[in-house]
C-alpha cells in the first residue's frame, strides 16, 4: 500500500524495486528454512532472511514521502517491522548456535 500511494519520481521507482525484492525474500527464505533439510541449511536460510530484512530496512529509508504524514507513518511502521525481523532472526541464529 506505501508504494502504490508514492510519488514516482526515477529514484522512488528505482528504490521501490528493490525494496519489493528485497521484502519478498524475507519470506521466501523463512518459509525455505522451516522447510530446510537440516540445521546448517536451516540457518543459512535465516541468515538470508535476516540480511534481506536488513536491506528492506534501508531501501525503506530511501523512499520519499514529502509531506504526506499518512505516509510518513506506514513507511515508519514498516522500518520498525523490518527493525524488529531482524532482532527475532539473529535472536533464532543466537539460539542455534550456542
Amino acid at each position: 500500500e506505501l508504494i502504490r500511494n508514492l510519488k514516482m519520481t526515477v529514484a522512488n521507482l528505482e528504490d521501490s524495486k528493490q525494496l519489493i525484492r528485497a521484502s519478498g525474500s524475507v519470506g521466501a527464505n523463512y518459509i525455505e528454512a522451516n522447510d530446510s533439510l537440516g540445521n546448517k541449511d536451516f540457518l543459512m536460510h535465516m541468515r538470508i532472511s535476516r540480511k534481506e530484512a536488513k536491506e528492506s530496512r534501508f531501501w525503506l529509508r530511501l523512499l520519499y514521502v514529502g509531506d504526506d504524514n499518512a505516509l510518513k507513518e506506514k513507511k515508519d511502521r514498516l522500518i520498525t517491522e523490518a527493525y524488529e525481523l531482524m532482532n527475532i532472526f539473529g535472536s533464532i541464529l543466537k539460539k542455534y548456535n550456542t
